[in-house]
């Protein structure tokens, strides 16, 4: 089988394998809101395909009991449940438990929102999938939750990283390649910060589409590089980066609307959950930066010449498939 097959295949495999365990690794959510004393709402977002979920279950401390019957349904590759509790004695110093999480790859979200204002947000795990409610979050589990949520996020972000990964194959100079990571940082950060505060807005699902366009965008120019045609984020990188930037952040935006914030703790919670985006993202640099150093080693002479052209096609295929598939869902 010729190279560009194999690498076509296997580029394929990849794609198709991401997509199906895109669900698994997706985060679950549970919320408690305190609608009055000592009575909440809960609400448990359990990730799911089709008619297919998690098999997480939600035990609340036991002095808990339902006063209203759960609703339930598929919305969104989402399977979520509705009820609401009295706790006679509150849920300070009270366990919460999600059963079955230690069965799966995923995380869940668990945040507490109370009547005084303040709120804590922890992240389970399947090693640790209880938590113990104290009187207040520490500082330090702030850092802790949000920085893992900036990480997860944009790893798990597969359009992001599509959209660095373009400018790391068209920005081949380390000194550049530099300035245009940070004009990308910085453009998110500004309009993540001014979406999730209330200074900007932006309707997510466009913002969706037009981050697919921009990756398509990107796969065009890498394509008319090749055929002598130098575009314009070839001239001008960081400019590029930092318009396109502005958008991602609202992407970025529109995941912690979806998380929230700790009331009193917003400030810590945004630096750390950027600062975990970028952490993600320097991994992920890093990663294709030694994978395509380990490339150039081998005997072949043309192979990361061919293995860049079919990734460039396979992204453009991918990213107008996501153009028209977030056109169609407005």
């Amino acid at each position: 089988m010729p190279l560009k097959q194999i690498l076509l295949a296997l580029f394929s495999v990849f794609s198709l394998v991401t997509s199906l365990q895109a669900d698994e690794l997706r985060p679950g959510y549970l919320e408690l809101k305190e609608k009055s004393p000592n009575s909440f709402s809960v609400i448990l977002k359990v990730p799911a395909k089709g008619d297919k979920k998690l098999s997480l279950q939600a035990l609340l401390p036991k002095n808990c009991k339902n006063i209203l019957e759960k609703s339930s349904g598929f919305f969104a590759a989402a399977y979520i449940e509705r009820w609401n509790v009295k706790c006679e004695t509150g849920i300070v110093n009270q366990t919460i438990k999600i059963e079955g999480l230690e069965n799966t790859n995923t995380d869940l979200l668990l945040r507490l929102e109370f009547l005084n204002g303040t709120s804590q947000s922890v992240l389970l795990s399947p090693t640790n999938n209880s938590y113990n409610v104290p009187k207040a979050a520490s500082s330090l589990q702030v850092i802790e939750t949000y920085t893992w949520l900036g990480i997860t996020h944009i790893l798990l972000g597969f359009d992001h990283l599509l959209f660095v990964f373009a400018l790391l194959l068209i920005v081949k100079n380390m000194r550049r390649l530099l300035w245009t990571i940070t004009a990308f940082t910085l453009a998110h950060s500004i309009t993540m910060v001014g979406a999730t505060l209330g200074f900007m807005s932006m309707p997510q699902k466009p913002v969706e589409a037009i981050i697919a366009l921009s990756i398509l965008f990107l796969a065009m120019e890498i394509v008319h590089g090749e055929q002598g045609r130098i575009g314009l984020t070839a001239r001008y990188p960081w400019l590029i980066a930092f318009i396109f930037g502005l958008l991602h952040g609202f992407g970025f935006a529109g995941a912690l609307a979806e998380i929230g914030l700790p009331h009193q703790a917003i400030t810590l919670a945004l630096i750390f959950f950027n600062i975990g985006v970028e952490l993600g993202q320097l991994m992920f640099v890093s990663a294709v930066i030694f994978v395509g150093w380990m490339l150039q080693r081998l005997k072949h002479p043309n192979l990361l010449q061919k293995t860049e052209t079919v990734v460039v096609y396979a992204i453009g295929g991918l990213s107008a498939f996501w153009v028209l598939e977030r056109l169609t869902s407005f």
